[in-house]
């Protein structure tokens, strides 16, 4: 202990994510006392490269039911209390420029630096106290926390969780919140990569990494969850924003099914093709409805060398059900290093979600990713970010 700066704070936030940032603001302005502790150099690192370094910094069609849980209503009271709109009106009163892209995503029309510096602006405002670079050695919790780092012993009367989860180590994740859930006794839903992309099987790696880069519609659809988006080859599997949606709700061993002309008959497509273009060849068909370099691959797998005059129906059948009903079996994800989220985390049966506090240790709050809430890819992580740091930093305040 000697050596070590002290100090009393009436909350302690690790984590200086959108979720600890929002939790630390929104405490802060009601009245508290409030340090943000982080072990990076920088806050927000996440924030500054999301969206292409833009920040799709929400959703306008935020709904409870575009959020994974293994207890799906618990995002609905955070998701009510703080909306779109209200982190909306935050971006406006910074005078921060934006722009609405596809399906409801909400983009910075500069630079996700603005978001961060927003955030910073009123965490000021609230007279909050962050310190970077400080790794936690200990926690410990009496009548009250006490959180060691190298250089500080700081005494709290509440701690919130707000370190994220294993996702893209490379900006710091650690998962500092699973560890110390465990070490409270506060029950975890085991954690995965989520919105990551999928890797080949071995029986498919001998084709498709010659399509890495093609990107093209698709329908994917995984028991009964769907998404129209567009895929992306790589050259170790698929990726692309549909992809990404169907990797949360993914399980090993199981396959996906990839509808690769989501909006036509494919049956009727060729046998059209058959009677209208009978002296074309597959490569020059199958180019029309989709990127020739697929076409190159797939024609002559589905449909042979012959002219399309000589196609028979039971050649249109088989191809058009393989084009409409691709069941890709996937050898496994790219991992956290690729995953912008983590599936799983703290089980929120074991918190308030009213408050986001532990139903145990009501002075302990977990925010954010750390909790088994993931949301679909497209600005619905940082809409549960801001709705869970708002909840627990109001709850703080009462």
């Amino acid at each position: 202990m000697s050596g070590k700066r002290q100090e009393t704070f009436d909350a302690v936030v690790i984590g200086a994510g959108a979720a600890g940032l929002m939790t630390a603001l929104t405490a802060g302005q009601r009245g508290k006392r409030v340090l943000v502790l982080d072990h990076n150099d920088e806050p927000g690192r996440k924030i500054l490269i999301s969206g292409g370094g833009r920040c799709n910094f929400t959703n306008l069609r935020t709904a409870p039911d575009r959020f994974l849980s293994q207890n799906r209503h618990f995002a609905r009271s955070a998701l009510a209390r703080y909306r779109p709109a209200d982190f909306l009106t935050l971006v406006e009163k910074h005078g921060i420029a934006w722009h609405e892209k596809t399906l409801g995503q909400l983009f910075c029309d500069g630079s996700a630096r603005q978001i961060l510096a927003m955030l910073l602006d009123e965490c000021a405002r609230g007279g909050v106290t962050i310190r970077l670079g400080e790794t936690i050695r200990d926690v410990r919790f009496s009548d009250r926390f006490t959180v060691d780092t190298d250089t500080l012993a700081i005494e709290a009367h509440s701690l919130v969780l707000a370190t994220g989860g294993l996702s893209i180590p490379k900006l710091g994740a650690t998962g500092l919140a699973h560890r110390l859930a465990r070490q409270f006794d506060v029950p975890l839903v085991a954690p995965a990569p989520g919105l990551v992309p999928l890797q080949a099987n071995i029986d498919d790696l001998g084709w498709m990494p010659a399509l890495s880069g093609v990107s093209l519609p698709v329908r994917v659809q995984s028991g009964k969850t769907a998404f129209e988006e567009a895929m992306l080859f790589t050259h170790k599997g698929l990726s692309g924003p549909a992809i990404l949606q169907i990797s949360s709700f993914w399980k090993p061993g199981q396959s996906i099914r990839i509808d690769l002309l989501p909006d036509k008959n494919a049956f009727e497509t060729l046998k059209n093709a058959r009677t209208g273009r009978s002296r074309a060849h597959a490569v020059a068909v199958l180019s029309e409805h989709m990127p020739r370099r697929l076409a190159e691959v797939l024609g002559p797998r589905l449909l042979g060398e012959k002219a399309a005059a000589e196609w028979p129906d039971k050649l249109l059948r088989a191809a058009a059900e393989t084009l409409k009903n691709w069941q890709f079996t996937p050898s496994g994800t790219e991992g956290y290093a690729k995953a912008e989220v983590t599936t799983g985390g703290v089980d929120t049966r074991a918190l308030s979600s009213r408050t986001m506090a532990s139903t145990t240790m009501p002075q302990l709050y977990f925010v954010g990713e750390a909790v088994d809430v993931t949301g679909w890819l497209g600005g619905y992580n940082f809409q549960w970010a801001w709705a869970s740091g708002h909840a627990a930093g109001t709850a703080l305040s009462e």
